[in-house]
């Protein structure tokens, strides 16, 4: 597998799905970065031969001093020291250190603390010392190489290692208007989409099998109305693109044989997590029983119900007869997004018995044909480290 970087040449737009009704006043959202499907799409059309064993690895962010930057560990929090200065009810971002949230139940001032059984025990900060207090979150984008220490127990980092992020947000306002009148039409309407447009120096990048891909630049087409990319292949070098080694080693690393106090896994790609039947959530609910805590966020809706403009051409006594327009029902995911954690009960029994699931965050039934396309575009990769 080897390393692409991805230049937009336009703004973005990855929509699931066209606005129906003019009524609803639809905002097309998207989702960005793209979910590894529709990038892993684009560059296969660069490929003139059949793919037999494809993979892929991403959407990743790099800047423009080739440094690797991966989606922020949700169980990161800014703690910060009271001092004379601080104004009463000021809100801030800024923090002196970072710690991880733990289960509650590891605390005694939330012994006395309800919550569902049904649920996995809140996550919640550690106790304080002395005059510091929670003070925000550290911002959503981290390099690789601080990761890397921080699946190794590191919870000591500089605020360099985050950044916000890198793109811009473009709202796209759209009017389809009905022939010879002054109506919207009824089937699209009026809608608006939000595009977006990274920032000069950042690129996307992704780890790709494909047979045929051209070593020298290429330009393929990237999301919604034809918006073009330029794709180059990222070539080894003395000094070597900042953090790319570091997750070449880290995605292959398996769960540990030794289950130890503390183990965790992070989510690096979006995962799809089967609590119930056509029901999904940040953790499978066959994780039930083996889990301290999980911390997460809103889940990532891909997919959906859309109208396509589906021509057949039938031959009946010579004559040609048109298809008018058909509806379209794609399945829809929720996906647990990447960056999310799970602490693991190293004592639990069933830990051991579902270690063969732990490579991915997927279902555990492979019986449908999306299953392995899933695996092998590395959707729900876990890392896995130590507190």
């Amino acid at each position: 597998m080897d390393w692409y970087k991805i230049d937009p040449l336009d703004v973005l737009l990855f929509r699931e799905a066209k606005p129906f009704s003019p009524g609803e006043g639809a905002r097309a959202k998207g989702q960005f970065p793209p979910m590894p499907s529709v990038v892993f799409q684009a560059l296969r059309t660069a490929t003139p031969t059949a793919q037999p064993h494809p993979e892929f690895l991403g959407v990743f962010l790099l800047d423009g001093d080739n440094t690797l930057w991966l989606p922020t560990p949700k169980d990161l929090i800014g703690v910060k020291r009271r001092t004379k200065d601080d104004l009463p009810n000021e809100r801030t971002e800024s923090w002196r250190r970072l710690t991880r949230l733990v289960p509650c139940e590891t605390l005694e001032s939330w012994e006395s603390v309800c919550y569902s059984q049904e649920s996995l025990p809140p996550m919640v900060p550690p106790e304080l010392n002395g005059e510091e207090y929670v003070s925000g979150s550290p911002k959503p984008w981290m390099k690789a190489s601080a990761l890397s220490a921080y699946l190794c127990g590191n919870s000591h980092f500089a605020a360099d290692n985050f950044t916000d992020n890198p793109w811009d947000i473009q709202v796209l306002p759209h009017t389809h208007i009905e022939d010879g009148t002054r109506q919207v039409q009824d089937e699209e309407g009026f809608f608006t989409e939000v595009a977006t447009r990274l920032k000069p120096g950042w690129s996307l990048v992704a780890r790709v099998q494909l047979l045929g891909l051209p070593d020298e630049p290429f330009v393929v087409r990237l999301g919604g109305e034809g918006h073009r990319a330029i794709v180059s292949k990222l070539k080894a070098t003395k000094n070597d693109t900042d953090g790319l080694d570091c997750l070449n080693l880290l995605w292959k690393q398996a769960l540990p044989d030794v289950l130890e106090p503390g183990l965790f896994a992070y989510l690096l790609t979006p995962g799809l997590a089967e609590t119930a039947e056509q029901v999904y959530g940040l953790y499978p609910q066959a994780w039930r029983d083996c889990l301290l805590g999980c911390v997460g966020d809103r889940q990532l809706w891909w997919g959906g119900v859309a109208k396509k403009n589906r021509r057949k051409v039938r031959t009946k006594n010579g004559l040609e007869e048109l298809e008018e327009k058909s509806f379209a029902l794609q399945p829809q995911y929720a996906f647990a997004p990447p960056g999310t954690v799970y602490l693991f009960n190293s004592k639990s029994i069933q830990l051991t018995r579902l270690q063969s699931t732990f490579r991915h965050l997927l279902p555990i039934t492979q019986d449908k044909p999306w299953w392995e396309t899933f695996r092998k575009l590395n959707y729900g990769k876990l890392l896995w480290g130590r507190r």
